[in-house]
């Protein structure tokens, strides 16, 4: 099944963000974590998690851009079960089976904006705040044109 993995091309994430994720950190959409946030709170590094970041799913941080990768059924059902505990420790989830059923269509929400992209292309993410909450655009980056693939050095035979 394809999923997003955090990526990062630069240390550029450890400088614009409250907190960064680590690389290669199965990866959400992670609207949820500004549940509780107003617009007028959206300022420096947290504007700019709001404005641009996916989460990281161990240290829920903040990355950039995610990449697609492979993930067995065993990585999402462990995923559920963090992020259930996740829910219940920082947000107050009721109950276990609350938390995991929340968890749950975090990660179908993630599955399912991946499953028509290409393995190894990357995705990013912009959001603001709208009349209706928040709205959220995603742009994919083909494998052909994202930044692994991309020649950066030009060998020249000097005379």
């Amino acid at each position: 099944m394809k999923f997003a993995r955090t990526i990062r091309f630069d240390k550029s994430d450890l400088n614009i963000f409250p907190v960064a994720a680590e690389e290669g950190e199965l990866a959400l959409v992670g609207t949820f974590s500004f549940n509780n946030i107003q617009n007028e709170d959206l300022k420096g590094k947290v504007k700019q998690a709001f404005s641009n970041g996916f989460i990281g799913c161990s240290s829920f941080g903040y990355s950039t851009l995610v990449s697609l990768v492979t993930v067995n059924e065993d990585d999402l059902i462990n995923l559920q079960y963090s992020l259930g505990q996740y829910f219940i420790e920082h947000y107050g989830a009721p109950s276990k089976i609350i938390a995991e059923k929340a968890a749950s269509e975090e990660i179908k929400f993630m599955s399912e904006l991946c499953k028509d992209h290409e393995l190894g292309s990357l995705l990013s993410v912009s959001r603001e705040w709208s009349e209706e909450g928040i709205k959220e655009k995603f742009r994919n980056l083909p494998k052909a044109d994202s930044c692994a693939e991309q020649k950066i050095w030009t060998v020249v035979d000097e005379d």
